[in-house]
């Protein structure tokens, strides 16, 4: 017997379907507790996502390459680019250059949240002296490049090293502040009135729970389905974000420059099938510098010095349309959608300069320039972080390379343990009723010497002599990416320079990365793959 389903029916069976899937609760594979049931204990699990970028940031997907590969020639006779095969994991990445803009609104947060701290606005501020030049009358960039509204898409410069650090910390938690206020996790940016004296948002002091209260929490907190959580005000357990929620995104950090050669050379858009048809000197394909195409034929692909004297061309038919700095979104982008990741200016990358650090460090993910941290606890036993004068955490010298016992713990975030002449971590030693000494057994962390430093990691010289006869240091970092004022051997992806982290140029300039969690892949549409079976509910 034929049946037909009239719409009315059909609805309704589709309706019946989705409830009855969505009455199987998801339980735990090794214990079977039903999740996110508050009769249980409240056990999380979370819906498993793949994050999208921050604001500013486009995806780019990890491989292999050859670093330094690129480079054809040695013009400096630095020996610094030693071709290796490494492995860059899938990141994002800024697709421009950090603007003036970008850095007047920051300036303008450190004015508006610390009105009467006149030393971090003047430590935030770019070296805009960077222009002046003993023969050359560049003074009216000194005025105005920063805050005239004619530059403020052009790339910010006279910025060190570490402001561009600071700006990734200060950038990753107005991102996140922004998210959690616009989705009612915190109050909404209306109530700012109610926020006037508190502490300015740190993403490191919400998650741990420090950042609560009266004009802070929103009115679409997170429901807390633990048994111990205590009812709010509106009869409801609330808590802040978590990680685990997939919220809150990554913290922005400056590129390493694996990353960000591989990023500039964007091989992507020439592979195929894991084949790699042809290599590139520049982010762009072709031995030249000019563009092929017919509309633009013969016209610069980047904002770089031609020659002696010529930063522009020909006036009346201006080549590259800039005799200094260009718009961020000047150019042609890469395969990646980068733009101007050569020429304009250089970029400051995360890692620490070595002559020879392409023969020392690691094939997946290579960085030099770890300097691990701990952050310091005002009450180890509540697990409270202990903050500074702008309501960050204070992060110390990591003191170990593993997880220490509690009671080590402990001891170390209450100075209870020392360092002998071997660099072995001992406990302190104390005495009984006797007078006789007792624990003078090193503690159980103690053994080969630990340093959280590892800038100058299997370097072969004596560490005193840098910076005495040579001038590289741990101080000493990369850029890369040639700029307007550079010749074209510059923009090789390849070539590396180097400069102390707290000087600046009106050639050097900076773009933000952040790391991606989970699958590597970023579209894998129409591609084979082996399927991944989901566990059973």
């Amino acid at each position: 017997m034929k049946i037909t389903f009239t719409r009315t029916a059909l609805a309704l069976l589709i309706v019946g379907m989705a409830v009855t899937g969505c009455s199987k609760k998801q339980r735990s594979q090794k214990t079977g507790l039903v999740y996110n049931d508050r009769s249980n204990g409240g056990y999380m699990r979370f819906r498993q996502t793949h994050p999208s970028p921050g604001p500013g940031l486009v995806p780019i997907e990890g491989g292999t390459f050859v670093m330094g590969g690129s480079a054809d020639q040695d013009i400096t006779f630095d020996y610094n680019n030693v071709r290796r095969r490494v492995t860059v994991p899938s990141f994002y990445m800024d697709e421009t250059e950090v603007s003036n803009q970008d850095w007047l609104d920051y300036l303008h947060w450190i004015n508006i949240t610390f009105p009467d701290d006149r030393e971090m606005y003047y430590n935030a501020t770019p070296d805009t002296l960077v222009w002046r030049r003993p023969l050359s009358y560049n003074e009216p960039y000194v005025d105005n490049y920063l805050r005239h509204p004619a530059f403020q898409d052009y790339p910010v410069v006279g910025v060190t090293w570490e402001q561009a650090q600071e700006y990734c910390v200060w950038r990753t938690d107005r991102t996140n502040e922004n998210i959690l206020r616009e989705g009612g996790y915190l109050a909404n940016w209306k109530d700012n009135a109610a926020r006037k004296g508190k502490e300015p948002f740190n993403t490191d002091i919400y998650t741990n729970n420090q950042y609560r209260g009266e004009g802070i929490d929103g009115k679409k907190m997170m429901p807390d389905l633990n048994p111990n959580a205590q009812a709010g005000q509106g009869g409801k357990a609330v808590r802040p974000v978590r990680m685990e929620d997939g919220i809150i995104k990554q913290g922005y950090r400056l590129p390493s420059e694996a990353e960000w050669e591989y990023a500039a050379l964007s091989l992507v858009g020439n592979t195929e099938f894991e084949n790699i048809n042809d290599g590139k000197i520049y982010p762009w394909n072709g031995m030249g510098v000019r563009s092929p195409k017919k509309s633009t034929r013969g016209l610069m692909l980047a904002n770089f010095k031609r020659g002696a004297g010529d930063n522009a061309g020909v006036g009346g038919y201006l080549n590259d349309k800039a005799d200094i700095t260009a718009p961020v979104r000047s150019y042609e982008p890469n395969d990646f959608g980068l733009y101007n990741m050569a020429g304009n200016v250089n970029e400051w990358v995360a890692d620490t300069y070595r002559q020879m650090s392409f023969e020392d460090f690691e094939d997946f993910n290579p960085f030099r320039g770890n300097e691990f941290t701990n952050k310091r606890m005002a009450d180890p036993a509540k697990g409270v972080y202990a903050k500074d004068k702008y309501g960050r955490p204070i992060k110390d010298a990591a003191k170990t390379n593993r997880k220490m016992k509690y009671s080590e713990f402990i001891a170390t975030q209450q100075g209870g343990v020392t360092q002998n002449s071997t660099g072995d971590v001992q406990a302190p030693a104390s005495t009984d009723t006797t007078g006789i000494r007792t624990n003078t057994v090193p503690a159980a962390i103690a053994g080969k010497p630990y340093n959280n430093d590892f800038r100058g990691y299997v370097d072969t010289v004596d560490a005193k002599l840098y910076g005495t006869t040579t001038l590289v240091n741990n101080r000493s970092k990369v850029y890369k990416g040639g700029s307007w004022n550079d010749m074209a051997y510059w923009l090789n992806p390849a070539t590396r320079r180097f400069m102390d982290q707290d000087n600046s140029s009106a050639e050097v300039g900076f773009r933000c990365a952040m790391t991606m969690v989970g699958a590597p892949e970023i579209n894998p549409q129409g591609k084979p793959h082996i399927r991944v079976k989901k566990p059973s509910r």
